[in-house]
């Protein structure tokens, strides 16, 4: 299948709703309203820590259609028809470094995935980090990093790290010394908020004319 890192502009929100598996038959119903959008790939993560927690990351054309969906009302529909309360924040931006610490050739979705959403004291700094330790975080179970830079404040970013299990992603964000010393040292304060997820489903949005596919774990 085509990666959806392929195309490298992505919105991110995370949420809570009372019912998570309200969330991909909504998209499903949304497809033309998504592809008219410039949307081809949306990845909906379930956290494996908080069971009302859902991520859902969608792959964009291009910035342009980013700024139109944003403005748009499908967000809004779809985030009432899962129930959600609060409106939750949305990340737009664009990949900025994609890094590879196990040298696999076939790319896929992160099946265990870490996100972190926040503010760096320098982008470059956190990307020179990134690359200079990637002996430890190999060592700490991750196997992928891929690193977003936020279209609205040059200075936030989003981080996606494809974890090898579960355990590791626990025992890295949540326990260890590394994910301290490793965040102070890259420019990120204590307390940054923290996704962990499991890939739910994969929803390729079909552009006109072709077939509807989806694929999930």
């Amino acid at each position: 299948m085509t990666h959806w890192l392929n195309h490298s502009l992505v919105l991110a929100s995370d949420y809570r709703i009372p019912d998570p598996e309200r969330v991909l038959p909504l998209l499903e119903r949304r497809q033309d309203a998504l592809a008219d959008l410039g949307a081809h790939h949306v990845l909906v993560y379930t956290s494996t820590t908080e069971p009302d927690r859902v991520m859902v990351l969608m792959a964009i054309h291009t910035r342009e259609t980013i700024i139109e969906l944003l403005r748009s009302r499908v967000f809004f529909d779809w985030f009432d028809a899962v129930g959600v309360e609060d409106i939750p924040a949305v990340f737009a931006g664009e990949l900025i470094d994609r890094l590879d610490f196990v040298g696999e050739t076939t790319p896929t979705a992160p099946e265990v995935m870490v996100s972190v959403v926040t503010p760096v004291a320098s982008v470059p700094g956190l990307v020179d980090h990134v690359r200079e330790t990637a002996g430890d975080l190999r060592a700490a179970g991750v196997r992928k990093a891929s690193v977003f830079s936020a279209f609205d404040d040059e200075r936030e970013v989003m981080m996606l790290f494809q974890i090898d299990d579960e355990r590791h992603a626990r025992h890295w964000l949540r326990d260890s010394e590394l994910n301290s010393e490793w965040l102070g040292r890259a420019g990120i304060g204590a307390y940054p908020p923290i996704f962990i997820g499991r890939l739910r489903q994969i929803l390729r949005i079909p552009s006109p004319g072709s077939e509807d596919t989806t694929g999930g774990s």
